[in-house]
């Protein structure tokens, strides 16, 4: 992977920009920045997005392993995931590409060891129903996909799209973000009231912007248009920079707070209590092609807070 990475940043530099890094540029900010690619998906956990490139090719499917323990006592036997590039795995595999097989929800890659593969889920009952770009407004349309599978247990990770915007004006506000995630909550409820549902934070973009910032390579990226509501000019501590930054750590740690009270109305409901929001990663967990998505192993430890808070399948 980090080899992978290393060319692709080489062939970036050996051109003028106006080529591979401009074309780049123009594909992560319309991804990455927040903004919607427009279509919906196979809703296969092994399929790709249409409204991303095609994918570089995916690590093995998962083989069972008789060393793992046996699924816990009610533990789910469906899952369908909902959320945005995070839930899809977009660039954990290769450059500007889904790859829902590494997906901590769903995915079948033996490395990251998904919240499926740790329940023993079979994967032909996993549905992958994040859309790389989604914000809370599309989670309505992804939980009418789940209902229509009856999942057993639904996932929802969902909220960085709405804090990476072009500047902190253009983050969805408060009320409509509550409005639309307790619009989907009840919905859920009322369309398989014996579900559980599982709902991450949102991670913490300035510990993103603490990590990557002193890299060269991750400077370059970020300035191709990624979060540029926290990561435009990461070397700068003007005010309007540092004030920046804060009111973006305000917004999401309102989105979580929401995201806390709305899930505490339904008893199938269970918040990950800020887990994913709180986690110390370093750069070996994000991905060596934009610095801003989870790299497999930032994949596999989301995996692993989901079936800790789970309490394994309880």
């Amino acid at each position: 992977m980090a080899r992978k990475g290393t060319g692709m940043r080489m062939r970036l530099r050996s051109r003028t920009g106006r080529g591979a890094g401009a074309a780049l540029g123009a594909v992560l900010a319309l991804t990455l920045a927040g903004c919607s690619t427009g279509g919906g998906n196979s809703g296969s956990a092994a399929g790709t997005s249409p409204s991303s490139p095609p994918r570089s090719a995916a690590p093995p499917p998962r083989t069972p392993d008789s060393a793992a323990p046996a699924p816990p006592p009610g533990a789910p036997r469906s899952i369908a995931a909902l959320g945005d590039s995070i839930t899809r795995a977009f660039d954990a595999c290769g450059a500007l590409a889904d790859c829902p097989a590494a997906s901590w929800a769903t995915g079948t890659d033996q490395g990251v060891r998904s919240l499926a593969a740790r329940l023993r889920t079979p994967a032909d009952r996993t549905w992958n129903f994040a859309r790389t770009g989604a914000r809370m407004a599309d989670l309505d349309a992804q939980t009418e996909q789940a209902l229509a599978r009856r999942p057993e247990l639904v996932t929802i990770m969902m909220g960085a799209n709405d804090a990476c915007r072009a500047t902190p004006e253009a983050m969805t506000p408060v009320d409509a973000y509550r409005r639309d995630f307790a619009a989907a909550l009840a919905k859920l409820e009322r369309g398989a009231p014996a579900a559980r549902v599982y709902v991450s934070s949102v991670p913490n973009l300035e510990r993103l912007w603490e990590v990557g910032r002193g890299s060269e390579n991750a400077r370059q990226i970020w300035g191709l248009g990624i979060c540029p509501s926290m990561l435009r000019a990461p070397d700068s501590q003007a005010a309007e920079a540092v004030d920046r930054r804060a009111r973006v750590t305000e917004r999401v740690r309102a989105y979580n707070e929401v995201l806390r009270t709305q899930c505490a109305k339904h008893p199938r409901c269970r918040y990950d209590d800020g887990a994913a929001f709180a986690f110390d990663f370093t750069s070996a967990h994000l991905s060596s092609w934009d610095y801003f998505h989870p790299s497999e192993k930032g994949q596999a430890s989301l995996a692993a807070l989901a079936y800790e808070r789970l309490g394994g399948g309880g």
